[in-house]
């Protein structure tokens, strides 16, 4: 209660501000109201010179969703999947609040999915996945969602999402708070600022929110805070960096109508930290950025054990692209990472193993030939080499096609290899797994989990206000290490095997109508020949509409998805997922009213979520809320 006193004080303190110095700005000239309805859902599907897409969400939608965490500004990205709990928190990044991409994701311990926040690694090092309230997207401008191997940009991982810090773009001082109130005790408090003064750049953030849970047991608390910036040295060159802070904790309601089924409490906290140095020489530009980066998760459950997990990840991320001839592109790098952490139950260490490494040096080159009439082809390869302190060398390859006639037309082609290794939690299982303790090494003879991709794509703009893009896409899964006991081997042991495939499309069409009004529609359709594949429905349909009309904004976003099977797939041979959840639908709208007297972007606004009161769940047993309210303020600068 003291902190919360405390953090309650702060944002009126800040309110205070805001407030005074925009009636500042009101009495000495008029504000002006400015029409921009901009993209619901997604701002845009972006393809690289590789032939890589990826899926970006901006602030703009994530104001319009409403969105608190990671999970909730994702829930409409075609192509993901997501699972929650409860209205704030997701409860050890599990099926209590988790992202999904194409059927990837939902391993423990690890996960085919890597976080990172500026393209730095952010996630429990020593479970090897995601958790996701130690990524807060307060202070992020956008949230890109890469959902195949791109081993140009990512390595270690199947897919990959990163949270873009906001830049401050103009020159002064702009900020921004946000205070909202409503159903199930739930009250949400965030601040952002920035700004540029000559060579001097910077963003501060920070958010609160907490709710007492729509059933008993629901409840959740979030904080966190951000603060970064650079200083340009001279006209080349320049420094920065990041702090990001994050102390959350959350509940397990359990199955509805049975408390027995409660697991307590998950409380998360981690700290990243980075430095960087960038130059930019005419078309030559790149960045080193040094990190370092660590939390613990701690797991209160009162009908088994006090789980205490800690991580620390650390290393280098070098980046360099040029224009080194004309119509050439050229992509190079190397990225270091080191890996430790511990697991105590009820105070017991039961692992505490070496700190691992990889370095990963990649190469990638395109070129541009015009075919006349518009057209150009645009040809690339890469790969990205892998050494790792204990599962030795390995490569990952990749190569693309681009056939594009000017902006209005692209068909690209994308073929690459994602490598994912076993990480610490390999040793970890092997430590606390008691079959598996006659040979305690076994997992040091593990390969890497691999991931073969090809994607054919299309992007067709007939007009600056239509844009349909279309994707179809197979991945062959190989080498999924799991526990297995005789007669698949002798003695226990981890292994590296099984595999399986996923096929599926997406179709996505944005449209700005004449007028104040633009319209998203996303179709995904995934196909697995893994009978049990969790949190992959067969179908599901993303549907978004912006109005903007002088003072007043309205949003609208639904989902339609189909049946599947949820909970997370046991590192176990042999294991199977049977629980599921019945296909839903669910919508929700928020509108507001700008008030230019509180700012640029003061506004009052109203969000409805589940705006039709349907009955859904992302685990059996796990009920969502119904229709409920929030009623809030965005005051600016």
């Amino acid at each position: 209660m003291h902190n919360l006193r405390l953090k309650l004080t702060a944002a009126a303190a800040l309110q205070a501000m805001i407030a005074g110095t925009v009636m500042a700005q009101a009495t000495s000239k008029a504000p002006q109201v400015v029409t921009v309805t901009g993209a619901p859902v997604i701002e845009a599907n972006r393809s690289d010179a590789f032939g890589s897409l990826a899926t970006e969400v901006g602030e703009t939608q994530l104001r319009d969703l409403n969105a608190l965490d990671l999970s909730s500004a994702l829930r409409r990205t075609p192509g993901v999947a997501v699972s929650r709990f409860n209205p704030v928190g997701s409860f050890g990044g599990d099926e209590g609040g988790s992202v999904y991409v194409r059927g990837l994701g939902a391993s423990r311990p690890g996960s085919e999915i890597k976080t990172f926040v500026d393209g730095i690694p952010f996630y429990m090092g020593v479970w090897d996945h995601s958790l996701l309230d130690l990524l807060p997207i307060g202070g992020m401008s956008s949230i890109a969602v890469h959902k195949a191997p791109q081993p140009q940009h990512y390595g270690n991982t199947f897919a990959a999402i990163d949270l873009a810090p906001r830049v401050a773009k103009r020159d002064g001082l702009a900020g921004n708070l946000r205070l909202s109130a409503g159903s199930f005790g739930t009250l949400v408090e965030q601040a952002d600022l920035a700004g540029r003064f000559g060579d001097l750049e910077f963003s501060a953030a920070q958010g609160h929110a907490e709710s007492d849970g729509h059933r008993a047991a629901a409840d959740g608390t979030l904080d966190n805070g951000m603060v970064r910036g650079s200083y340009r040295l001279n006209p080349n060159w320049s420094v920065g960096a990041l702090v990001l802070s994050a102390d959350n904790n959350v509940s397990d309601p359990g199955e509805e109508g049975l408390p027995a089924t409660r697991t307590g409490t998950y409380m998360t906290r981690g700290t990243l930290g980075m430095l960087s140095v960038a130059h930019e020489h005419g078309t030559w530009h790149g960045r080193l950025q040094v990190y370092d980066n660590s939390g613990v998760g701690v797991w209160n459950n009162p009908t088994a054990a006090v789980v205490r997990s800690s991580f620390h990840l650390s290393g280098l991320r070098w980046v360099e692209e040029a224009q080194p001839w004309q119509g050439g592109e050229l992509l190079a790098g190397v990225d270091v990472d080191r890996m430790s952490g511990a697991v105590a139950f009820n105070g017991y260490t039961a692992y505490d193993g070496d700190t691992q490494r990889l370095v990963a040096p990649h190469v990638a080159v395109a070129h541009q030939w015009p075919l006349g009439g518009g057209w150009a082809a645009q040809p690339s390869a890469g790969v990205r080499l892998y050494q790792h302190s204990v599962y030795g060398s390995s490569s990952a390859p990749h190569a693309g096609l681009v056939l594009s006639q000017g902006e209005t037309l692209a068909l690209r082609a994308n073929a690459a290899r994602g490598l994912s290794y076993p990480g610490l939690g390999a040793p970890l299982l092997n430590a606390i797994v008691p079959p598996l303790a006659g040979p305690p090494d076994s997992w040091r003879s593990l390969r890497p989990e691999r991931m073969d991709h090809v994607e054919l794509g299309a992007r067709w703009a007939p007009s600056r206000a239509s844009v349909l893009d279309v994707a179809l896409f197979q991945d062959q899964l190989k080498d999924r290490y799991v526990f297995a006991f005789p007669p698949v081997v002798t003695p226990p042991a981890l292994v590296s095997l099984g595999a399986y495939t996923v096929k599926g499309a997406e179709l996505s069409w944005q449209q700005q109508w004449s007028g104040a009004w633009s319209s998203f529609a996303g179709l995904t359709l995934l196909s697995s020949s893994l009978a049990d594949l969790p949190y992959a429905p067969q179908r599901s349909l993303a549907l978004g509409a912006t109005w903007k009309q002088g003072v007043w904004r309205l949003s609208a976003d639904a989902q339609a998805q189909s049946h599947m099977l949820t909970l997370n797939r046991a590192r176990a041979d042999g294991a199977t997922n049977t629980a599921g959840v019945a296909g839903f639908a669910v919508a929700n709208l928020r509108g507001a009213y700008a008030l230019p007297a509180l700012g640029p972007r003061g506004e009052v606004f109203v969000s409805v979520e589940n705006l039709l009161d349907k009955r859904y769940a992302y685990r059996t047993g796990y009920p969502m809320p119904g229709r409920a309210v929030q009623l809030g303020i965005n005051l600016g600068l």
